[in-house]
């Protein structure tokens, strides 16, 4: 069974000492706190104690440059649950290599992985164009190779949890997304 602090001691491994940066478990929002005077560390914080959550926001802070690790959010706009169309449509697009990080993670973790669209009081919106372009940058992954960051990440997850350290695109299929 995957447990949330399994991914704070292998975060913690991988890159406390290399990136200053430790993962910590939040309360009801995540996160990411880059090092300031107030605390000498940057956070990845995640929600709730959700595995889920926790793939997430590293899966935000394994692709973000050096740049956007120095902002608050990365210095991403977040429009709270209840977006127009045009907000949705501009938050898909900002998701989808999150999401699609976040599911090599969890395939190497072997936890379920579930796309989200994260707007359940705001307009509806087809998932399935976004779903396919979430497995096409899966499949952009899997083919081109991981950013180190990620690529060390993933191999340490998945020796942890005794599945295979090769990302392979066999692993991955688009009808599974629910």
């Amino acid at each position: 069974m995957q447990k949330y602090q399994d991914l704070i001691n292998i975060f913690h491994e991988c890159f406390f000492k290399s990136y200053n940066t430790e993962l910590t478990l939040g309360g009801d929002e995540p996160l990411y706190q880059p090092a300031d005077p107030s605390y000498p560390h940057h956070r990845i914080i995640f929600a709730r104690g959700y595995f889920s959550s926790a793939l997430h926001e590293c899966a935000h802070w394994l692709i973000a440059g050096e740049n956007r690790r120095k902002l608050l959010d990365f210095g991403y706009w977040y429009v709270p649950d209840g977006r127009s169309e045009s907000e949705q449509s501009l938050f898909q697009q900002v998701e989808i290599k999150p999401q699609a990080m976040e599911w090599i993670l969890s395939e190497a973790a072997g936890a379920p992985f579930f796309v989200s669209i994260d707007n359940l009081f705001g307009n509806s919106s087809d998932s399935t164009v976004f779903k396919q372009a979430v497995y096409e940058q899966v499949k952009i992954y899997a083919e081109k190779g991981l950013p180190e960051r990620a690529r060390i990440f993933r191999e340490a997850i998945a020796q942890f949890y005794g599945r295979s350290k090769e990302l392979s695109l066999d692993d991955f299929h688009l009808e599974a997304l629910n």
